[in-house]
């Protein structure tokens, strides 16, 4: 039998048909690497604090469900940890997030709790698969935040800031491209958009309302005309319009800042800012950096 292998072996080297069975009886799969798991743990600490998290423990572990990384923020209760190493284990064992597995406990399916007893499995919100090129290359897993909810919204900052990495790319626009952005609605319109920032031609004919922005910085640029902005103090009215916007009438106290064409000015994440007075045609660029969105 052995000669017989050797020979049939022999006969497909030959014929060059050998590497192509062999290789099909194992796979190559992505592996997700210490440095992702601390990409994804980053990830999940700046959302965390821009959302307010009284705390928060967050486990990354491999497609096999092992521990590559756990970090704890300050306030956050003891049996977290596990909880949220529990978590992280029981989406990539089951491929899923774990809140779909909750729900389903909850609305009766008591069958699955002893499955504890043969696996990981901590059926709690909080816990989401990382998948790289649509497969599954670990989970995180979060707990000890304000809610349920935020654990998840937490897990998820994190899965996606190792999830299929948009490549970077260089964009130019041209003057003609720039001139039509300008005109374009009624602020202008976007020039290049990413995670991580956004450019915006943008144009302002009056005052509008006064915002903060949980998530971005703004970089001005003016290129033409002068304006009133009124940076810090206290929103008046404030409303929440949107996930990390608040918007509001005007803002009480604060430092009037002027602008005016060629000037730059930066107002940081959180900062409340308003453009109380515009003198038209105002027109400026809008970077926005963008973190823990």
């Amino acid at each position: 039998m052995a000669t017989l292998r050797t020979l049939l072996l022999g006969g497909l080297v030959s014929a060059g048909l050998a590497p192509a069975m062999l290789a099909a009886d194992t796979a190559t799969h992505p592996v997700l690497t210490r440095e992702g798991a601390q990409r994804a743990v980053a990830a999940s600490v700046a959302y965390a604090r821009a959302h307010g998290a009284p705390g928060g423990a967050i486990a990354v572990v491999d497609s096999g469900g092992h521990v590559i990384l756990v970090e704890r923020l300050d306030g956050t209760f003891p049996a977290g940890t596990d909880i949220s190493v529990g978590k992280a284990r029981t989406a990539v064992m089951f491929r899923r997030p774990t809140r779909g597995i909750e729900e389903t406990i909850n609305k009766g399916r008591d069958a699955m709790i002893p499955v504890a007893a043969v696996t990981w499995f901590t059926p709690l919100q909080g816990g989401i698969p990382i998948t790289v090129n649509g497969e599954i290359v670990g989970g995180i897993g979060v707990s000890g935040a304000a809610s349920a909810q935020q654990d998840e919204e937490i897990a998820i900052a994190g899965a996606q800031a190792v999830a299929e990495p948009t490549p970077a790319r260089v964009e130019q626009r041209s003057a003609a491209e720039l001139k039509a952005a300008f005109a374009q609605g009624e602020t202008g319109a976007t020039l290049v958009e990413t995670g991580d920032f956004r450019v915006a031609a943008s144009r302002r004919d009056g005052a509008g309302l006064a915002e903060i922005h949980a998530t971005e910085t703004d970089i001005f640029y003016v290129l033409e005309g002068n304006a009133t902005v009124i940076v810090g103090g206290e929103i008046v009215d404030a409303k929440q319009t949107a996930p990390n916007e608040i918007r509001g009438a005007s803002i009480r106290g604060g430092e009037s800042r002027q602008l005016r064409a060629g000037d730059v000015i930066t107002i940081p994440r959180g900062v409340p800012h308003w453009f109380k007075s515009v003198n038209a045609p105002f027109r400026y660029y809008v970077v926005k950096s963008i973190s823990g969105g």
